[in-house]
């Protein structure tokens, strides 16, 4: 992690440590740093979520793209996985998908994925952060400032919208079956997918009722979509629905609902894939990727199913970067964030929800059957507000502690800690066969966090 740049890009309060000069310079730089010195022309992929700020950000960000020469091609309003697929499917140099995801609305985020699709590396994170504190000579410029393009050099701005079009045709083209005659419900969190979803499933036949579908700049993710999944399981238990799925704000994940009304995270969805792909020869490896807060129950699910499964540091770019180098074709975390790597670069909420509507409809089975097998342990998290995150993960009486609670549990829980990677916050998490056990133990934790000065 970067000063400016975290695990999911640069995330911050808008106008306050996300600026729209921010927005500017990293625009000036993406268009600068892709034209090899001037020597090609840069087309970039630019996106947004429903934010108010979202729309600030982006003519900042493409100001900056066509002062630098760069031609900016305007998705509007879009979801992380569509500037992924946009990108790599179109030889385009890089992406810009504008987003805080989850997150209120009062926050925002830029995030950027490279010509294949992928989260940029970190090198060139470094290099754009060198230049947003200004360290231009370390870059190679002896200039007060990156050269800017004139006359007939200068970028252009191009409407994308057919982009976006084109990726809802390629989501209806994956699925193998028509969802007539289920009821299906979708909350789009007053967000990326307020009209994708809907068109998409629609598309596939399905009788589909829509929650949370009406942005307004200021109520996306606001009691709504996979952090507030109770809407949703509201919504199908009154209307009887068949399933429901609930994205979060830029729809990079889904978290669904079964035919009663039982929420279906991301490590059952993990499962259900996992077997339907172990079912039909195409399970890599035989194994799934999963970040080590993937809970218990789905690690005995997944070994009684005889599949294999292997643990990566939290976030998805982690999960990614394990498929990459080993092959694995489906990774993710209890969030909803899964990554199929036959279809997707990245989590895609949507296609997701068109995979779980597969098994559905192949096994003949309801959601709630194809979930049944992981029994998820009791789970405690807090988050603690620190001044050094290393500090507290590097402290000998924390580790000692920690070692002491793991060997307490053995085999029938586990603890954890964590640093965020957004916040000055650590994550104290634990997973026993009671809450109150849980509670007991993340409870030790944070109070010696704290009664040791580190909070």
């Amino acid at each position: 992690m970067g000063k400016y740049f975290g695990t999911d890009g640069f995330r911050g309060e808008a106008g306050v440590t996300l600026t729209s000069e921010h927005a500017y310079k990293i625009g000036r730089f993406l268009g600068w740093y892709y034209s090899d010195g001037g020597k090609k022309k840069v087309r970039v992929v630019v996106g947004k979520d429903t934010r108010r700020s979202s729309y600030m950000f982006e003519y900042a960000i493409v100001a900056g793209l066509t002062a630098s020469g760069a031609d900016a091609y305007m998705l509007h309003v879009t979801t992380t996985p569509s500037v992924s697929y946009v990108v790599a499917g179109e030889d385009f140099d890089c992406g810009i998908m504008i987003s805080a995801s989850h997150n209120p609305f009062g926050d925002n985020g830029i995030k950027l994925v490279n010509r294949r699709g992928e989260k940029i590396d970190d090198a060139a994170i470094d290099r754009i952060e060198r230049y947003l504190d200004g360290r231009l000579d370390e870059l190679g410029v002896h200039t007060p400032d990156l050269p800017y393009a004139t006359g007939a050099d200068l970028g252009q701005i191009v409407d994308y919208a057919a982009g976006r079009n084109r990726y809802i045709g390629y989501l209806i083209s994956l699925s193998r079956y028509s969802f007539r005659p289920f009821r299906v419900g979708l909350d789009c969190a007053n967000g990326s997918a307020w009209m994708i979803a809907k068109s998409v499933f629609e598309a596939l036949g399905a009788n589909v009722s829509v929650i949370n579908a009406s942005p307004d700049g200021l109520n996306i993710n606001r009691d709504a979509g996979s952090t507030h999944i109770e809407g949703l399981v509201r919504h199908v238990r009154e209307n009887r629905l068949d399933v429901g799925f609930a994205f979060d704000g830029d729809a990079d994940r889904c978290i669904a609902v079964d035919e009663n009304g039982n929420v279906v995270n991301g490590d059952h969805i993990l499962y259900i894939l996992g077997t339907q792909l172990r079912d039909s020869g195409a399970l890599t490896n035989n194994t799934v990727v999963t970040t080590i807060m993937s809970n218990l129950g789905l690690y005995r699910a997944l070994e009684q199913a005889g599949i294999d499964y292997v643990q990566t540091t939290v976030g998805d770019r982690y999960v990614y970067e394990n498929m990459l180098e080993t092959g694995n074709c489906i990774g993710g975390e209890q969030s909803g964030h899964i990554i199929l790597s036959k279809y997707a670069t990245t989590g895609d909420g949507i296609l997701t929800a068109i995979k779980l509507m597969e098994a559905v409809i192949s096994t003949k089975l309801p959601l709630s059957k194809l979930a049944e097998p992981v029994r998820m342990f009791p789970q405690v998290l807090r988050n603690v507000r620190v001044s050094d995150k290393r500090a507290v993960r590097e402290d000998a009486a924390v580790q000692e502690l920690l070692a002491g609670i793991s060997a307490e549990l053995g085999g029938s829980g586990r603890i954890l800690l964590r640093e965020s990677g957004t916040e000055p916050v650590v994550r104290v998490m634990a997973e026993a066969e009671t809450e109150q056990i849980c509670e007991r133990c993340v409870g030790r934790v944070v109070d010696l966090i704290r009664s040791r000065g580190l909070a």
